[in-house]
Formats: C-alpha cells, structure tokens, sequence
C-alpha cells in the first residue's frame, strides 16, 4: 500500500500584455515561473487566481476565456475553467514532498501595465519560443521551464483569439 501522499490546491496564471507575460525567478524551486499560489479557504480557483497576480505583481486582471461550454443555467453558478491543471511535485525543505494541484488560467491586464515590481520582467513570446536563457540579477541566465514556454505559448494564442 502506497502512504499518505499530501496534496495542494493551487492555482497560477499567465498574465499577457503585448505579446509578454509576468514571469519571475522563484528561489525556492529555481525556475522561472508566473504568478501564482495556494487557494485559500472558500475561494475557487478563479478568486485564488486574480487574488494571487494582484499580491505577486500588483496587476489587476481578468480570466481570458480558454475553452468549456457557456452554461445558459441560472443556477448552479459556474465557475471558469482553466487553460488546464496539473499536478506538480514538490520537494519543499520545510514541508516536504508533496503535489500541487494547479489550476493554470490566462489573465489580462484590466489596465495597461506600466511598472512592475522588482523581480518580475515582461518576457516575450519571441523570447520563450526560442528558449533563451534569461538573466537574473546579473547571474547566468537560465531557459524557463518546458511546462512555461509551452502554456505561455497556449496564453499567448488565447489572448490573441480574444482580441481577433
């Protein structure tokens, strides 16, 4: 029999302006990666989302619609579906090996983005298509994770479907 394995709910999202989405270099996990974090007691995926890019970044967005079937009920409420979810390990030194549950969303801006926090950096769909290494903090660089370039690339399409 296989032990307890503790898991996460946790939601992320690909924030898009301009052909860019936010990434910054996590020091825990040592990867490039978007905004994101755990959902909270009583919200879904959708308030953990936006609630986790407005703390991260200071950006205020929306959820761009990726796919599901517009409901025409009036009840019960639906909540959005994400781009898609993932199960990721984790090997937390404080808290030990788990998985994260990770609803991964496409956000937009409500506003143009002028200034973003230190630590953060616009990265463009040029930029994580060829899978260039990106600097930080005048280290070496390093490529962003698969998983990233290719749902940044999936965000990216999404975002420019909505705007077509």
């Amino acid at each position: 029999m296989i032990g307890h394995l503790e898991r996460h709910f946790t939601a992320t999202g690909f924030v898009v302006q301009d052909d860019a989405t936010l990434l910054h270099w996590h020091a825990k996990l040592q990867c490039w990666l978007p905004p994101g974090g755990h959902i909270e007691p009583n919200e879904d995926p959708v308030q953990a989302v936006l609630r986790e890019v407005a703390e991260e970044t200071g950006v205020q967005a929306v959820v761009v619609p990726t796919g599901g079937v517009e409901s025409t009920l009036e009840y019960p409420q639906e909540v959005q579906p994400p781009l898609t979810i993932m199960v990721e390990d984790i090997d937390d030194p404080v808290q030990g090996f788990h998985q994260h549950i990770d609803f991964i969303y496409v956000c937009r801006p409500t506003a143009r983005v002028e200034a973003i926090p230190d630590g953060w950096r616009w990265v463009t769909r040029d930029e994580l298509a060829a899978g260039l290494p990106l600097a930080r903090n005048g280290s070496e660089g390093v490529t962003p994770p698969d998983d990233v370039r290719l749902l940044a690339a999936r965000a990216f399409e999404a975002v420019s479907a909505q705007t077509a």
